[in-house]
């Protein structure tokens, strides 16, 4: 199992985090409740928590390609969603 975890600061989490899952719920599962997204691309699972002063990313998947895959679309996504924003999204891999 590969894990990874990015910690984004940012003031619009929670705005980020609907965006995210309203758009990835057009093609896979995804759901956003009370400041708390999922997403089963098939290939990864990814979770994130909106607070505050951050949107923290966690994404899990068995192997290696979808792994990166995941992390790939979820950074790209948020990226242009966030074109204002001058963050560097930072992955922590745990595997």
């Amino acid at each position: 199992m590969h894990k990874t975890q990015a910690n984004v600061p940012t003031v619009k989490a929670s705005r980020y985090l609907k965006a995210l899952c309203n758009h990835f719920d057009r093609k896979v599962k995804a759901t956003c409740d009370n400041g708390l997204g999922k997403v089963e691309f098939g290939f990864a699972y990814c979770e994130m928590r909106a607070s505050e002063s951050a949107l923290v990313i966690d994404i899990q998947a068995d192997d290696r390609a979808g792994f990166e895959r995941a992390k790939t679309v979820v950074d790209d996504h948020l990226t242009r969603f966030a074109p204002q924003e001058s963050f560097v999204i930072v992955w922590q891999d745990a595997s």
